[in-house]
């Protein structure tokens, strides 16, 4: 299958407004448009009876203590891990685009609720914002990249598109990123990829601009 976007090029920059935060020099981040990008494909392979998308943030670090601190930055060296911005299933494979902003357009405190039609999972903004009063909540579907601003390490976002052998994946009514791809495994017909980066932290920002 073949994978583009109008919204960024493929290794290239995550423009902000398709970001759930931005650099803020005077409060060092604001939320920003968390729209989710445009994506199109083509190249579905024979047999194909639904599609499955993702966004998933490799970078992400694994002790969230670590991240947003004033006092210390967060090492390229501590322990990351997979952090999902999106899971969206059971896309017909007569469907070869999702405009910008269709599923997502601004924040949605405590987490936008699941959306009736295709599947989307709930991501990892659940957990991270579970202890926080204001933002907790189920935060289904697309919310788009907000690395620690004390990051030594340039973020980077996949995003995976999978053509399936079956119409819908065997999962709960709410399942995770995580639990999805896990569901992928023995249905997968074909993929493609694209990755594009972002940062918070205004050196690294400087060099991705360059």
């Amino acid at each position: 299958m073949k994978l583009w976007s109008e919204t960024f090029r493929d290794g290239g920059l995550m423009p902000a407004d398709y970001a759930f935060a931005e650099i803020d020099r005077a409060s060092r981040v604001r939320l920003a448009g968390n729209r989710n990008p445009h994506l199109a494909w083509d190249d579905v392979p024979n047999g194909t009876e639904s599609l499955a998308l993702f966004c998933i943030d490799p970078d992400a670090p694994q002790d969230a203590s670590l991240a947003n601190r004033d006092d210390q930055a967060l090492s390229l060296t501590a322990l990351r891990g997979d952090f999902y911005h999106w899971s969206l299933l059971d896309l017909p494979p007569a469907i070869r685009v999702i405009a910008a902003g269709e599923f997502s357009s601004g924040i949605t405190p405590r987490g936008k609720a699941a959306a009736p039609g295709l599947r989307q999972g709930i991501n990892d903004y659940t957990g991270w914002f579970a202890g926080d009063a204001a933002m907790a909540g189920d935060y289904y579907g697309y919310d788009g990249p907000c690395p620690p601003w004390n990051d030594e390490r340039i973020h980077h976002y996949l995003f995976r598109l999978y053509a399936l052998d079956v119409p819908q994946l065997a999962l709960p009514e709410r399942f995770t990123g995580q639990q999805a791809h896990a569901a992928l495994y023995g249905h997968i017909l074909d993929e493609a990829q694209l990755v594009v980066a972002y940062s918070l932290n205004p050196e690294l920002a400087l060099t991705l601009k360059k």
